[in-house]
């Protein structure tokens, strides 16, 4: 299990956006790097085709999971992360500041 999953708020610890906050888009764990949304952009040309009109185009790039540190729903800050396993045996994600679940 992951500490951080698709559609997480998270911040950014490291590079040239940080401090930026952002919703997670997309994780790719076999490279260990996400997608956050308005986050480390670059532009791309790209050539007109039958489907679009061509140009420039803002791209964003996968980041780092470990420049990444998740916002915790409930208190609304930076948190670290904790694994936890209910009585029926699920594994939740537990902030380790506010001691709440997350979803």
């Amino acid at each position: 299990m992951l500490k951080i999953k698709k559609k997480d708020k998270v911040i950014i610890k490291k590079g040239k956006d940080k401090g930026k906050t952002g919703e997670v888009l997309k994780i790719r764990p076999s490279s260990g790097k996400a997608v956050v949304s308005k986050l480390n952009v670059a532009k791309k040309h790209s050539r007109p085709t039958g489907q679009s009109q061509g140009g420039v185009l803002d791209v964003e790039l996968p980041v780092s999971l470990a420049n990444l540190q998740l916002i915790c729903t409930k208190c609304d800050q930076p948190t670290k992360v904790k694994f936890d396993r209910l009585q029926d045996g699920e594994k939740v994600r537990i902030c380790k500041k506010c001691g709440e679940m997350i979803v």
